[in-house]
């Protein structure tokens, strides 16, 4: 008899001593994992930024001719764990654009918290050009550089969106969020907000550096089809 319970006492220590073994390597492969991504994150977001600079150049000439305003749009978003940040864009609409929201809200094309129209009236010319083509996000890379965003995650919300999320919801802050991710990649503005929800979901559970390097490679036709983009 004391043999048995001694038996079983020997099992179950090394049974937890298993499950620390298990927590800590889990622990280890996360830190690496987000240390691999980062550097990632910084490596490409440089040399985009070396690329681009012609094109960013332009965009901020010619929104700077098309209508009044500054250059860049800065706005509050909702960064993981519910951390607040400024997210740059080049400006696409007309500097009262937060003004004349509630006189459209009842034209809402989007379900959920969102707000999504085709014909905006507050866009701009050039504003309607650099949406389609992706490039009123391309300051965002300088997010990426201070560690705010990642290139591959999550949309990051405004504050009013976040504040109207279902605990469900609330699980897509538990990632930084990315300048595109699956939702970008599986058709942007077409897809519905519980399908959204479910795709940064997904990429949570799933990522990987295998995943966003899948992902950004993605991202270069669905930028130049331009679906869902408005």
């Amino acid at each position: 008899m004391l043999d048995i319970y001694a038996h079983r006492r020997f099992d179950n220590f090394h049974s937890s001593q298993r499950i620390r073994i298990s927590l800590l390597w889990w622990v280890i492969r996360r830190k690496i994992m987000r240390n691999i991504k980062r550097y990632l994150d910084l490596f490409v977001a440089l040399i985009a930024l070396i690329l681009v600079s012609p094109i960013m150049l332009i965009t901020a000439i010619a929104v700077k001719i098309d209508s009044p305003g500054p250059v860049l749009f800065r706005q509050t978003r909702v960064g993981r764990w519910g951390e607040h940040f400024p997210c740059y864009k080049f400006r696409s609409m007309y500097i009262d654009a937060e003004q004349r929201l509630q006189e459209l809200m009842a034209l809402n094309e989007a379900d959920g918290p969102v707000f999504k129209m085709k014909e905006d009236p507050r866009v701009t010319r050039v504003g309607r050009l650099i949406r389609k083509l992706s490039v009123d996000e391309l300051p965002q890379l300088f997010n990426v550089l201070k560690g705010e965003m990642s290139l591959v995650g999550p949309r990051p919300a405004l504050p009013r969106e976040v504040a109207q999320y279902s605990y469900d919801q609330i699980g897509r802050l538990n990632a930084v969020p990315g300048i595109t991710g699956l939702q970008q990649v599986s058709g942007r503005s077409n897809v519905d907000f519980k399908r959204w929800i479910e795709l940064d979901l997904q990429y949570i559970s799933e990522q990987s550096l295998w995943k966003d390097i899948e992902i950004l490679l993605k991202t270069i036709p669905a930028v130049l089809v331009s679906r869902g983009a408005y």
